[in-house]
């Protein structure tokens, strides 16, 4: 019946569940299943609950595990026993850097190296993309399916989830308009969202491109510090107003800004990653500390879009090789890279840096 949810919209559920402290029920391909809540967004009373049910873990990334000195035995990441008296400080001081340099000593923090961890994985999963610290408090569950409908729980199952989690979800235009801007007054802004509930994309077109010409193309990402706000820790800013002012001196151009922020992270763990950042942490070591990747964002969105505009080549107003090198592997030639080196303070000298010797930007 069509009135009942699909595992995309269970999906989008379940994230909005995590972000508000609500728990989840997740099975597994044989049945098992776990209750899974957001270290981030966990309470003192729903832990009480917790062990009530059974031994809770907290999962964490390996990057995560890695900085706390905890072993790893699942790889990507590492299953940590909560000890008898762990409270919930304990819980969020295991999923939150803030304080290792003043509290370093977590543990030492027992891991799990028999068992599956396929629903911790999974919960991991669904925390990075509710923009949350990824982290998730679990607890296995023997009757999983009446213990949700008790309990009127969003359930995810794993095999239908997966695919849903490792592939972008496809973008569709919701709304097109012409828009003057300072650049160029023949500008036109498109609105893609994608099917999954989640963050809508923009394509900003200035004049009127030939479809059948590379056209001069930016991938954006969202800085809601630098765009706005004109913050000198990155160069954002200068390089969104720099693409948008060199394609109002050509004439035509297409910018695409992708609500990627903090590198795919979200806002609110950008922000965590620049308290430890003052703290004397690079950018991307920051990330790692916090249990993200260097780059979490999803650059093919750019890709998808581009193709929907009907464009099959660029050139690419782009300092960083990861985004030729996606354009090229999603059938999207790019004739030649065009160099955006703007924005340079003392402010953010080191961060430049980094994405040099870290992330290969062409700097």
């Amino acid at each position: 019946m069509s009135l009942i949810p699909d595992i995309t919209e269970l999906l989008a559920r379940a994230r909005a569940d995590l972000r508000m402290g609500v728990p989840v029920v997740l099975r597994d391909e044989d049945g098992d299943y776990a209750l899974a809540l957001a270290a981030e967004t966990l309470t003192t009373e729903r832990l009480t609950d917790l062990r009530q049910l059974g031994d809770p873990v907290i999962a964490i990334t390996g990057r995560r595990a890695e900085t706390l000195k905890a072993r790893a035995y699942d790889g990507d990441l590492a299953r940590v026993s909560l000890p008898a008296g762990a409270d919930l400080r304990w819980v969020q001081a295991v999923a939150d850097p803030s304080d290792d340099l003043s509290t370093p000593m977590k543990g030492p923090l027992t891991t799990l190296r028999q068992g599956k961890a396929g629903l911790h994985r999974l919960a991991i999963s669904l925390t990075k993309s509710a923009r949350l610290l990824p982290a998730a408090v679990l607890v296995s569950l023997p009757e999983g399916r009446d213990f949700a409908a008790a309990h009127g729980l969003t359930t995810i199952d794993h095999a239908s989830a997966a695919p849903h989690l490792s592939e972008r979800s496809p973008l569709h235009v919701v709304s097109a308009a012409r828009l003057p801007m300072e650049v160029s007054e023949a500008g036109r802004l498109h609105v893609f969202r994608p099917e999954d509930g989640g963050e809508e994309h923009y394509a900003v077109e200035i004049g009127r491109p030939d479809r059948d010409k590379p056209v001069l193309a930016r991938l954006h990402s969202a800085c809601f510090t630098g765009d706005l706000m004109g913050s000198l820790k990155c160069d954002c800013g200068p390089q969104l107003r720099g693409a948008l002012a060199q394609m109002g001196a050509e004439g035509v151009g297409v910018l695409l800004y992708l609500n990627q922020e903090g590198r795919g992270i979200g806002l609110a763990n950008k922000m965590r990653a620049y308290f430890l950042q003052d703290q004397g942490f690079d950018t991307v070591e920051a990330n790692h500390r916090l249990g993200f990747e260097d780059d979490e964002r999803d650059f093919r969105l750019g890709s998808d879009i581009l193709k929907s505009l009907g464009f099959k080549s660029v050139r690419l107003l782009t300092n960083n090789p990861a985004k030729i090198a996606m354009m090229e592997r999603t059938g999207i030639a790019v004739t030649e890279r065009v160099p955006l080196k703007v924005g340079e303070t003392a402010h953010n000298r080191g961060y430049l840096a980094t994405k040099a010797a870290k992330s290969g930007h062409m700097l």
